[in-house]
């Protein structure tokens, strides 16, 4: 089966092209315009703010602060997955390690506050356990409207956390309700959470690469 890369033009006209080479193209196509939409989406991320965003987390990691991660849906697998790389990559036989957790995780405690008090209430009740003043709070959220990202982010802000938040689109709410905010300035989810996926790599690999041990 031929590659996109390899159907000429010349090829595309002809009216008897096999229905797979047609198949092919019309795959070929769609990806290249994907990487370029991505490409433009991530033009669009602001990264002084994302050079914020480390100098807070790495102010928190030095004072030994908490810090909170969550989202939902896709963006609740990035906020476990920007966990686990700093868990593991940015602390594993380092002197300073991150103490930070993903809202996300603990699946009796979501089912728990969305069965007996409502789905809004999963992340906020958990910061009321764990966060203090001086911690930081990191929301993502592609549309920055979702009503539990928006009571935690309020939880946050009144126990006295730095707060940051992921958007996409105008922000939302919840990019007017944070300290700080990285967005991503596309209207298509999946390439503002593709970009969010970029943003947490930029941060952990900092540490991981560039950051004194």
């Amino acid at each position: 089966m031929l590659i996109p890369a390899q159907i000429t033009v010349a090829q595309t006209t002809d009216q008897h092209m096999p229905n797979e080479i047609c198949s092919t193209l019309s795959t070929g196509t769609f990806l290249a315009d994907y990487k370029e939409k991505l490409l433009s989406a991530l033009d669009t991320v602001p990264l002084e703010e994302v050079g914020r965003a480390i100098g807070i987390l790495q102010k928190a990691r030095d004072d030994g602060r908490s810090v909170f991660v969550c989202g939902n849906g896709g963006s609740a697998s990035t906020a476990s997955h920007f966990v686990c790389d700093m868990l593991k990559g940015a602390s594993y036989q380092r002197q300073s390690r991150f103490r930070i957790m993903a809202l996300t995780d603990s699946l009796a405690t979501i089912t728990a506050y969305s069965n007996d008090v409502g789905y809004e209430s999963i992340f906020a009740e958990q910061l009321k356990n764990f966060a203090t003043p001086g911690d930081v709070f990191i929301s993502i959220s592609g549309s920055g409207n979702s009503p539990n990202v928006l009571h935690a982010m309020e939880c946050a802000n009144s126990l006295g956390c730095q707060t940051i938040a992921l958007t996409g689109r105008d922000g939302g709410k919840l990019g007017l309700m944070a300290n700080l905010q990285i967005r991503a300035a596309t209207l298509h989810m999946g390439r503002i959470e593709d970009a969010h996926m970029i943003v947490c790599h930029m941060i952990c690999y900092y540490f991981m690469e560039q950051a004194a041990q």
